[in-house]
Protein backbone atom coordinates (compact mmCIF):
# COMPACT_ATOMS: atom_id res chain seq x y z
CA UNK A 1 0.00 0.00 0.00
CA UNK A 2 1.90 3.14 -1.11
CA UNK A 3 2.03 5.94 0.98
CA UNK A 4 -0.23 8.80 0.87
CA UNK A 5 0.87 12.98 0.90
CA UNK A 6 -0.38 16.10 2.32
CA UNK A 7 0.98 19.34 1.10
CA UNK A 8 0.40 22.02 3.61
CA UNK A 9 -0.05 25.54 1.88
CA UNK A 10 1.21 28.27 4.91
CA UNK A 11 0.67 31.88 4.98
CA UNK A 12 4.45 33.91 4.77
CA UNK A 13 2.67 36.92 6.39
CA UNK A 14 3.76 38.15 9.85
CA UNK A 15 1.63 41.10 9.85
CA UNK A 16 -2.32 42.49 9.13
CA UNK A 17 -3.96 45.64 9.01
CA UNK A 18 -3.78 49.10 9.68
CA UNK A 19 -2.87 48.38 13.40
CA UNK A 20 0.02 45.90 12.06
CA UNK A 21 -1.28 43.12 14.53
CA UNK A 22 1.24 40.12 14.25
CA UNK A 23 0.19 37.07 12.35
CA UNK A 24 0.82 33.89 10.92
CA UNK A 25 -0.68 30.60 10.86
CA UNK A 26 -2.73 29.71 13.71
CA UNK A 27 -0.27 27.15 15.51
CA UNK A 28 -3.03 24.52 16.86
CA UNK A 29 -4.39 24.47 13.27
CA UNK A 30 -0.86 23.15 11.76
CA UNK A 31 -0.20 21.02 15.17
CA UNK A 32 -3.58 19.10 15.14
CA UNK A 33 -4.34 18.45 11.75
CA UNK A 34 -0.48 17.26 11.21
CA UNK A 35 -1.11 14.88 14.17
CA UNK A 36 -3.95 12.87 12.61
CA UNK A 37 -2.49 12.81 9.54
CA UNK A 38 1.15 11.85 11.28
CA UNK A 39 -0.29 8.96 13.51
CA UNK A 40 -2.42 7.70 10.44
CA UNK A 41 1.27 7.19 8.68
CA UNK A 42 0.45 10.11 6.31
CA UNK A 43 3.32 11.86 4.91
CA UNK A 44 2.91 15.75 5.21
CA UNK A 45 5.26 18.61 3.30
CA UNK A 46 4.93 22.51 3.77
CA UNK A 47 4.88 24.96 1.29
CA UNK A 48 4.23 28.39 1.52
CA UNK A 49 3.87 31.34 -1.44
CA UNK A 50 7.47 32.66 -0.72
CA UNK A 51 8.98 29.87 0.72
CA UNK A 52 11.31 29.69 4.06
CA UNK A 53 10.20 29.51 7.76
CA UNK A 54 6.20 30.72 7.82
CA UNK A 55 5.29 32.76 10.95
CA UNK A 56 2.58 31.67 13.52
CA UNK A 57 0.12 32.80 16.35
CA UNK A 58 -1.24 31.21 18.61
CA UNK A 59 1.21 29.20 20.50
CA UNK A 60 -0.60 27.54 23.40
CA UNK A 61 2.29 25.56 26.13
CA UNK A 62 -0.53 23.71 27.66
CA UNK A 63 -1.42 21.82 24.52
CA UNK A 64 0.06 18.44 24.33
CA UNK A 65 -0.06 18.41 20.59
CA UNK A 66 1.19 21.75 20.15
CA UNK A 67 3.93 20.87 22.53
CA UNK A 68 4.62 17.75 20.52
CA UNK A 69 5.01 19.38 17.06
CA UNK A 70 7.05 22.46 18.24
CA UNK A 71 9.20 19.42 19.53
CA UNK A 72 8.91 17.72 15.67
CA UNK A 73 11.39 17.14 12.64
CA UNK A 74 8.12 18.13 11.05
CA UNK A 75 8.30 21.59 12.33
CA UNK A 76 11.99 21.65 11.40
CA UNK A 77 11.25 20.92 7.50
CA UNK A 78 8.63 24.00 7.88
CA UNK A 79 11.13 25.69 8.70
CA UNK A 80 12.48 25.71 5.26
CA UNK A 81 9.10 25.29 3.40
CA UNK A 82 9.27 25.13 -0.22
CA UNK A 83 7.81 27.94 -2.56
CA UNK A 84 4.71 26.94 -3.83
CA UNK A 85 5.56 27.85 -7.64
CA UNK A 86 8.37 25.09 -7.66
CA UNK A 87 5.71 22.19 -6.31
CA UNK A 88 3.62 20.14 -8.16
CA UNK A 89 0.35 19.78 -6.40
CA UNK A 90 -0.28 16.99 -8.62
CA UNK A 91 2.25 15.34 -6.53
CA UNK A 92 0.11 15.09 -3.78
CA UNK A 93 -3.00 13.33 -2.41
CA UNK A 94 -4.58 16.50 -0.84
CA UNK A 95 -3.80 20.03 -0.11
CA UNK A 96 -4.67 21.69 2.91
CA UNK A 97 -4.36 25.24 4.05
CA UNK A 98 -4.54 26.22 7.61
CA UNK A 99 -6.07 29.45 9.03
CA UNK A 100 -4.38 32.21 10.96
CA UNK A 101 -5.18 35.80 10.09
CA UNK A 102 -2.05 35.53 7.90
CA UNK A 103 -3.93 33.95 5.26
CA UNK A 104 -5.90 36.72 4.74
CA UNK A 105 -3.14 38.93 3.27
CA UNK A 106 -1.43 36.92 0.76
CA UNK A 107 -3.04 33.56 0.72
CA UNK A 108 -6.36 35.02 -0.01
CA UNK A 109 -5.09 36.86 -3.47
CA UNK A 110 -1.45 35.04 -4.42
CA UNK A 111 -1.42 33.90 -7.89
CA UNK A 112 0.53 31.09 -7.42
CA UNK A 113 -2.17 29.53 -4.51
CA UNK A 114 -4.86 30.30 -7.03
CA UNK A 115 -3.33 28.22 -9.86
CA UNK A 116 -2.59 25.19 -7.01
CA UNK A 117 -5.93 24.99 -6.22
CA UNK A 118 -7.28 25.28 -9.88
CA UNK A 119 -4.47 22.29 -10.66
CA UNK A 120 -5.15 20.25 -7.63
CA UNK A 121 -8.75 20.35 -8.41
CA UNK A 122 -8.92 19.67 -11.80
CA UNK A 123 -6.27 16.56 -11.03
CA UNK A 124 -8.93 15.23 -8.97
CA UNK A 125 -6.78 15.58 -5.32
CA UNK A 126 -8.53 16.74 -2.43
CA UNK A 127 -8.72 20.31 -1.29
CA UNK A 128 -9.14 21.59 2.67
CA UNK A 129 -8.87 24.27 4.32
CA UNK A 130 -10.11 25.12 8.09
CA UNK A 131 -11.02 28.72 9.83
CA UNK A 132 -9.14 31.40 7.65
CA UNK A 133 -7.91 28.87 4.91
CA UNK A 134 -10.40 28.82 2.64
CA UNK A 135 -9.36 32.66 1.54
CA UNK A 136 -7.18 30.40 -0.86
CA UNK A 137 -10.82 29.58 -2.85
CA UNK A 138 -11.55 33.20 -3.09
CA UNK A 139 -10.96 33.74 -7.57
CA UNK A 140 -10.05 30.69 -8.36
CA UNK A 141 -12.11 29.84 -11.38
CA UNK A 142 -13.13 26.74 -13.55
CA UNK A 143 -12.01 26.66 -17.11
CA UNK A 144 -15.50 27.94 -17.75
CA UNK A 145 -14.68 30.93 -16.03
CA UNK A 146 -17.02 30.01 -13.34
CA UNK A 147 -15.88 30.30 -9.31
CA UNK A 148 -14.38 27.06 -8.30
CA UNK A 149 -16.86 27.24 -5.01
CA UNK A 150 -20.36 28.64 -7.15
CA UNK A 151 -22.89 26.54 -5.35
CA UNK A 152 -20.29 24.42 -3.08
CA UNK A 153 -21.31 23.61 0.02
CA UNK A 154 -17.94 24.99 2.85
CA UNK A 155 -17.07 26.94 5.84
CA UNK A 156 -15.07 29.09 7.06
CA UNK A 157 -14.27 31.83 10.55
CA UNK A 158 -17.74 32.82 10.24
CA UNK A 159 -18.93 36.38 10.66
CA UNK A 160 -19.96 36.06 14.40
CA UNK A 161 -16.84 34.63 15.19
CA UNK A 162 -14.77 37.71 13.66
CA UNK A 163 -16.65 40.07 15.17
CA UNK A 164 -15.07 38.95 18.60
CA UNK A 165 -11.79 38.55 17.35
CA UNK A 166 -9.87 40.87 14.36
CA UNK A 167 -13.12 42.56 12.80
CA UNK A 168 -10.63 45.79 12.69
CA UNK A 169 -7.56 44.03 11.67
CA UNK A 170 -8.86 41.76 8.45
CA UNK A 171 -8.99 43.82 4.92
CA UNK A 172 -12.59 41.75 4.13
CA UNK A 173 -14.77 39.04 6.19
CA UNK A 174 -14.37 36.12 4.79
CA UNK A 175 -17.60 34.15 4.85
CA UNK A 176 -19.24 37.40 2.99
CA UNK A 177 -16.71 36.82 0.43
CA UNK A 178 -17.40 33.20 -0.16
CA UNK A 179 -21.23 34.07 -0.48
CA UNK A 180 -20.57 36.62 -2.67
CA UNK A 181 -18.75 33.91 -4.83
CA UNK A 182 -21.79 32.12 -4.84
CA UNK A 183 -20.63 29.05 -2.27
CA UNK A 184 -23.51 27.72 -0.39
CA UNK A 185 -22.04 28.46 3.22
CA UNK A 186 -22.99 27.19 6.85
CA UNK A 187 -21.47 27.82 10.12
CA UNK A 188 -22.48 26.37 14.18
CA UNK A 189 -21.99 28.65 17.01
CA UNK A 190 -19.27 30.33 17.97
CA UNK A 191 -15.94 28.59 18.34
CA UNK A 192 -17.47 24.73 17.81
CA UNK A 193 -16.04 22.19 15.54
CA UNK A 194 -17.62 21.91 12.41
CA UNK A 195 -16.76 20.36 8.95
CA UNK A 196 -17.93 20.33 5.38
CA UNK A 197 -17.60 18.17 2.98
CA UNK A 198 -18.28 18.41 -0.58
CA UNK A 199 -16.73 15.74 -2.86
CA UNK A 200 -13.13 16.74 -2.91
CA UNK A 201 -13.98 20.06 -1.41
CA UNK A 202 -13.30 19.63 3.08
CA UNK A 203 -13.81 22.72 4.68
CA UNK A 204 -13.55 23.52 8.90
CA UNK A 205 -14.70 26.60 10.81
CA UNK A 206 -12.60 27.62 13.14
CA UNK A 207 -8.86 26.20 15.21
CA UNK A 208 -11.38 23.86 17.29
CA UNK A 209 -12.24 22.39 13.60
CA UNK A 210 -8.79 21.38 12.51
CA UNK A 211 -8.45 18.21 13.98
CA UNK A 212 -11.93 17.11 12.40
CA UNK A 213 -11.04 18.20 9.73
CA UNK A 214 -7.87 16.44 9.14
CA UNK A 215 -9.66 13.08 10.06
CA UNK A 216 -12.61 13.84 7.69
CA UNK A 217 -9.56 14.43 4.85
CA UNK A 218 -7.87 11.04 5.95
CA UNK A 219 -11.42 9.47 5.61
CA UNK A 220 -11.70 10.31 1.82
CA UNK A 221 -8.10 9.43 1.31
CA UNK A 222 -9.21 6.06 2.79
CA UNK A 223 -11.81 6.09 0.13
CA UNK A 224 -9.92 6.89 -2.69
CA UNK A 225 -7.13 4.22 -1.82
CA UNK A 226 -9.66 1.41 -1.48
Amino acid sequence: MSVKHVLFVLTNAAEIGPNHRATGYFYPEVAHPFEVFDEAGIAVEFASPLGGNPPFDGYDANDPSQVAFSQSAAIRRMAHSRKLSEVDVLDYDAIFFPGGLGPMVDIATDPDVKAAVLRAWNGGKIVSAVCHGPAALLGVNLDDGTPLIQGRRLTCFSNAEEEGYAKADVPFLLEDALRAAGAEYSSTDVWQAKVVVDGCLITGQNPASGGPLAEAVLAALNEVRQ
